[in-house]
């Protein structure tokens, strides 16, 4: 244990000074004050009994990765990757980690897994497969692109103009969508971590589905995302005179997620569900909002769906139905891996209005990523994840 350099406090009574075990006062009538004085000491850190790869830790969702694990006890992270940045620490990428003592980021081709038990991938997509299919078997393995959520080769070829690389992957990767796939996540070796938007979307709509309360068609999805969802990369479209000021619509009738969404919801139907999904872009930082809007079925009213997502949820720690008329917000969720949901009757007899934030960094991609690492390694499922939102 090392002692770092003492510390005062000055109050109104007169003077303290504290050395390890006891507290002394010296009485100082003339000036008033009281001062402690403080031995602070820093503890040496525990072993982590899990090794961790972070690769593309330059990114958001790597950043983000290595925040999370900063307060978690059983992971540790040993081996970084940025080819852009190979040789930098984390801290000379991002300043606000600058306190963290790791090691600095390497190419992945220059990266040694020999001390890594598991892995989080948080590399673009189209560029994930031939890597995690070059990594040693027994690593457990994260994947927050989009490189395996697609169970459909084809599709994926369609969606992301390129032929799939590691088809015999596709095969074993497991949907990692934690709250429901839970137990398929408990025993993968590969989790395709799902999309922000996915998340948002299949949350609340694949239990009324598979309750058979709301129609499979006409679902219409009105998305909207702070800027961190376009990544870290200088893009003209992403500049401040951008993007300030104004929402933006983007990938109308072809943004990459619609198929993982249709996927989700196709499965929990048992039944082909084609969506209309419009996203935006939002002049803020972080956060996702999703309002969907649905037909009941039959006979079906709102306190149905209310009651249906009540009963889904109401053991989860990260998916909260608000307190009936609540408007979830997304500055409600900032920084933590919550998911905030609730249900409203539309003017229109019939319909229903479901509103769902999340924060798109930590539930829509790294916090969820940690929750699958936390059940495929059997650590509670809430381990490191604990934080409460940001506010204001």
């Amino acid at each position: 244990m090392s002692t770092a350099t003492f510390g005062s406090i000055c109050f109104d009574t007169g003077c303290f000074w504290k050395d390890g075990s006891k507290i002394s006062k010296v009485n100082k009538p003339k000036e008033g004050k009281m001062f402690v004085k403080c031995a602070v000491t820093k503890t040496q850190k525990p072993n982590k009994e899990v090794r961790i790869g972070v690769l593309g830790a330059s990114g958001y969702t790597g950043s983000e990765i290595v925040r999370l694990l900063a307060n978690h006890p059983h992971f540790g992270i040993t081996l970084m990757t940025a080819d852009k940045k190979a040789g930098q620490s984390i801290g000379s990428a991002f300043p606000h980690l600058v306190t963290q003592d790791l090691p600095d980021m390497v190419s992945v081709k220059d990266a040694n897994f020999s001390d890594v038990d598991a892995v989080f991938c948080c590399l673009p997509h189209g560029t994930t497969q031939e890597i995690i299919k070059a990594l040693p078997k027994g690593l457990k393995i994260v994947d927050l692109s989009a490189d395996f959520r697609l169970q459909n080769i084809s599709e994926y070829e369609e969606w992301y103009g390129q032929a799939h690389r590691a088809p015999d992957l596709q095969k074993e990767a497991v949907y990692g969508l934690t709250e429901l796939l839970r137990e398929e996540v408990k025993s993968a070796r590969l989790v395709a971590n799902p999309g922000c938007y996915p998340t948002s979307v299949q949350l609340p709509l694949v239990p009324l589905i598979k309750a058979n309360l709301i129609e499979f068609r006409n679902i219409i999805i009105d998305a909207k995302s702070g800027v961190s969802g376009a990544g870290r990369g200088a893009k003209e479209a992403n500049l401040y005179t951008e993007i300030s000021e104004g929402i933006y619509s983007y990938g109308i009738t072809r943004h990459r997620h619609v198929p993982e969404i249709e996927q989700g919801l196709s499965e929990a139907a048992n039944s082909k569900i084609t969506i209309s999904f419009t996203p935006h872009l939002m002049p803020m930082n972080r956060g996702m909002q999703s309002t969907i809007y649905v037909e009941m079925a039959p006979g079906v009213t709102i306190d149905d769906l209310y009651h249906q997502l009540k009963i889904s949820y109401e053991d989860e720690e990260f998916v909260v139905l608000l307190e009936r008329g609540v408007v979830p917000r997304t500055h409600n969720v900032r920084g933590s891996n919550y998911c905030l949901m609730n249900v409203f009757p539309d003017r229109i007899p019939g319909r229903a209005i479901i509103v769902s934030v999340i924060d798109n960094l930590v539930k829509g991609a790294s916090g969820q990523a940690l929750q699958n690492l936390n059940v495929m390694m059997g650590y509670p499922e809430n381990t490191g994840l604990l934080y409460l939102p940001l506010f204001p």
